[in-house]
């Protein structure tokens, strides 16, 4: 039976399959959104509230050995890096969130729901969640601390995340710096669907601690104009600033020219939309493992993991931190890193 677990929130049961923001008008809606703006929102029939174990079962996962591919290795990072910079030397560009795709064989009996109940004891996340709708081509294990939109009523916020290190004497000047640019472009993309006067930053730059990293995290809130539809806001808030880049639409061109494969549901939107309470919580879609198919039929399990890249930016730094992302949770998932956090 198709399934969905984020947090506190279970729902069962696909009533109905959507591509179009524009039916998010009742019901309880599970929603993936891929990073290349392509919608899949389910309509659940039974939704239950108060559950903090996610449904999976994570001692059946099967552990992946051997190594993974990724979409761009060390030396085509690198010089995507400074391509990057260049582009922000010529003005183009202030920042570019560039990202590559790790993918490993998956079998065919493996459940995302099982992963995702791993990562939920390996790798707690406040905005944790497993999407297991096969039958809707959805099947996602999240691990996200990043909010993109969470809305009660009218009242509507993002927290975007900027900063990474391994533990907070490693966040730089720049780390701080890109953290308020990003959130001005939040506020600027709120500012389209919110009253006048009603964006405000309710957090700058405060501290998170996560397995094995630490984050800059902000908070951006607006109360949403009257008559404003789910097809307003993803139409001015995606995809998110904070796996984008500023302004948005020279960093997305920027993607498109130097990441060599789509990036799918990571850097896109996993969560839910409950449309008759007029609440949602739609993660970033970070730390984030899904199931696919190759073009030859192969089942694949995929991972994304990326970094902000400015002009401060060191090549071989922004590599590490794509690796330091990744580290932990394709260490659970391959069975090297176990929940206790022993390797």
């Amino acid at each position: 039976m198709a399934q969905a677990w984020f947090r506190s929130v279970a729902a069962r049961g696909a009533e109905e399959v959507v591509h179009d923001a524009a039916a998010l008008t009742h019901g309880f809606w599970v929603v993936v959104l891929t990073f290349e703006g392509v919608l899949t929102a389910v309509r659940m029939r039974a939704v239950e509230r108060g559950c903090p174990a996610p449904p999976g079962d994570a001692a059946s996962w099967p552990r992946l050995g051997g190594s993974w591919r990724t979409s761009l290795d060390e030396a085509g990072y690198m010089a995507a890096v400074e391509e990057v910079r260049r582009r922000i030397a010529a003005g183009t560009v202030y920042q570019v969130n560039l990202c590559r795709v790790l993918e490993h064989d998956l079998p065919e009996d493996a459940r995302l729901a099982d992963l995702g109940a791993l990562l939920a004891a390996g790798n707690p996340a406040p905005f944790a969640g497993t999407v297991d709708v096969p039958e809707a081509g959805l099947e996602v294990a999240c691990a996200s601390p990043e909010a993109f939109l969470l809305r009660d009523g009218e009242h509507l916020s993002s927290w975007p995340i900027k900063g990474t290190a391994s533990d907070v004497g490693g966040l730089l000047a720049k780390d701080y710096a890109e953290n308020v640019m990003i959130v001005d472009l939040v506020r600027h993309d709120l500012g389209h669907v919110s009253r006048p006067g009603t964006v405000a930053v309710d957090a700058l730059c405060r501290l998170e601690e996560h397995p094995g990293l630490v984050h800059l995290v902000s908070e951006v809130c607006g109360r949403l104009r009257a008559g404003v539809a789910w097809t307003d806001v993803l139409g001015a808030t995606f995809p998110p600033g904070s796996v984008s880049g500023a302004p948005k639409h020279t960093a997305l061109q920027a993607v498109a020219d130097l990441e060599p494969v789509p990036r799918g549901p990571y850097c896109g939107a996993v969560g839910w939309v409950d449309a008759d309470r007029g609440t949602a919580r739609l993660a970033v879609g970070i730390r984030t493992f899904w199931a696919a198919r190759r073009d030859d039929g192969l089942r694949v399990l995929r991972f994304g993991t990326g970094a902000g890249i400015t002009w401060g930016s060191s090549a071989v730094g922004e590599w590490d931190e794509t690796a330091l992302k990744a580290a932990r949770l394709v260490g659970l998932a391959t069975g090297s890193v176990q929940t206790s956090g022993r390797l």
